[in-house]
């Protein structure tokens, strides 16, 4: 069975709610836990956007989990930053923490001033960066120039394992380039049909034997209408197809593009039940697919009742 851990949201809870969040799952019975990594949220409405990396050394001190992030090199991090803090936390938390890179959004990269670049060019950086930083944390020196410029850097401290670096996906394509040189794959949940294609391109792309992780987006009260409105308030930017999604700069202009978005456009990119069995079902299901572990997103701001009831109802049927 798979294991379950907690979902972190920067953008919706503040780091010092967060922290107390996460050490609430792992006293629940969460297996781990993964955090976005914001400079803005999705939503005027969610509200915060705390810095990943400073809150994952609190976070790993304070529990005994692992934990992962999902970042962006290439244009708001150069590579040899992102090395550095992996290489830090991988130091200090041996066997601990894992990092997914992706291609980014421009919602967190425009702010540098550079050019947002098309999705093909944000792959072929992203796989230059990929490049360095492994190259990094082999504690080679290293210069490169292409879509990313590196001249002579080093990472010092290094961890005796370096941390284990996921690719992190949406589509068939990029899980499939992921799979030619990633430890593992983080994905999102999507109808069973097309996340069942993502994970098989992961592994016809060379990533067989590797872990594949699916963060869950869901939502949780105590009845279904509450439910509908938690997400509908807090995570419609989910009825938005990727070239929205990926290119669009501001809170503002994702409140103002999902401005006619109902609440049932909600229901399928977020898993919106009151009923715990339904969400262990749905787990169970995702598990089938091929999951070695999910990451629970509870897209409310209240966080505290969905770590008790879940740890109660839904991860003894999910993991027994």
């Amino acid at each position: 069975m798979p294991a379950v851990g907690f979902h972190a949201s920067h953008e919706q809870l503040s780091p010092r709610r967060l922290l107390t969040a996460v050490q609430a799952a792992e006293a629940a019975g969460f297996q781990g836990a993964m955090c976005s990594d914001h400079l803005a949220p999705w939503s005027e409405r969610q509200g915060h956007s705390g810095f990943a990396w400073a809150w994952l050394g609190a976070a790993l001190q304070a529990t005994t989990m692992k934990f992962g992030v999902v970042s962006a090199p290439g244009q708001r991090y150069h590579p040899a930053v992102s090395a550095q803090a992996i290489a830090t936390l991988g130091d200090m938390f041996p066997g601990r923490f894992w990092a997914a890179l992706g291609s980014g959004e421009a919602l967190n990269e425009h702010v540098t001033g550079d050019r947002w670049p098309s999705k093909p060019d944000r792959d072929a950086r992203l796989l230059e960066c990929v490049h360095v930083i492994r190259a990094l944390l082999r504690g080679e020196e290293v210069s490169h120039i292409g879509r990313v410029h590196v001249d002579r850097a080093r990472v010092w401290t290094l961890s005796s394992t370096p941390p284990l670096l996921f690719g992190a996906a949406v589509s068939e394509e990029t899980a499939r380039v992921a799979g030619g040189w990633a430890d593992g794959l983080i994905t999102v949940n999507q109808p069973a049909d097309v996340l069942k294609r993502v994970i098989d391109a992961f592994r016809e792309g060379g990533g067989e034997g590797e872990p594949v992780s699916v963060q869950v987006h869901l939502s949780w009260a105590e009845d279904e209408d509450t439910a509908l409105a938690i997400a509908h308030d807090q995570w419609r930017t989910s009825a938005l197809g990727p070239e929205l999604a990926w290119n669009l700069e501001l809170p503002a202009q994702f409140d103002e593009a999902t401005r006619f978005a109902r609440p049932d456009d909600i229901r399928g990119p977020v898993l919106v039940s009151a009923d715990p069995s339904r969400h262990a079902a749905w787990l169970i299901e995702l598990s089938e697919l091929g999951a070695d572990a999910l990451y629970l997103h509870h897209v409310g701001k209240e966080q505290e009742v969905f770590i008790d009831m879940f740890g109660e109802k839904v991860l003894p049927e999910v993991t027994s």
